[in-house]
């Protein structure tokens, strides 16, 4: 009789780590764009789940600031018109989405129903994106200090600096 022999590969591919998160609004950056899309979304014709979570009716929302300065990797956002192609491609052309981009290539994230299923909480968004990473099998980078390691959702709103507008 034989005997069952452990085996390991040391071929295993390492897992994929986090570089940033890109989002890409439903709107397109021109100021035409903007407009048209401000208009749009109050007359109830437009819609950018991603837009309700980050931003308010004018300016991006203090709370999500705090809580893109606080994540363990940049997360910059683009419209449908200036995305680079790689995203694009990365998100079959579809927007609103949330993509990860690592060090082996870009991958899609969270889709719009994705994004519509956090009713713009910025909080559900955090955990939303934690879910997918552990989902697609991503990790995030290893913290410098492991002590700046991500806190609770609970704990990401501080004040902090961070930019950029839909």
């Amino acid at each position: 009789m034989g005997h069952a022999v452990a085996m390991t590969s040391t071929d295993a591919a390492p897992t994929p780590r986090i570089v940033r998160l890109v989002g890409v609004y439903d709107a397109d950056s021109t100021l035409r764009g903007e407009l048209g899309y401000w208009v749009g979304a109050r007359l109830g014709r437009r819609h950018c789940s991603l837009c309700d979570i980050t931003h308010g009716s004018v300016r991006q929302r203090p709370e999500w600031k705090a809580c893109r300065a606080g994540l363990p990797v940049p997360f910059d956002t683009y419209h449908r018109d200036d995305q680079p192609a790689s995203v694009r491609s990365a998100a079959n052309g579809l927007a609103p989405v949330v993509l990860a981009e690592t060090d082996a290539g870009p991958t899609l994230l969270l889709t719009s129903a994705d994004l519509d299923a956090c009713g713009g909480s910025i909080d559900r968004l955090v955990d939303t994106i934690e879910r997918a990473v552990h989902r697609v099998g991503l990790a995030w980078p290893a913290p410098a200090n492991p002590a700046a390691a991500l806190p609770p959702a609970a704990d990401r709103f501080g004040s902090g600096p961070a930019g950029g507008a839909a």
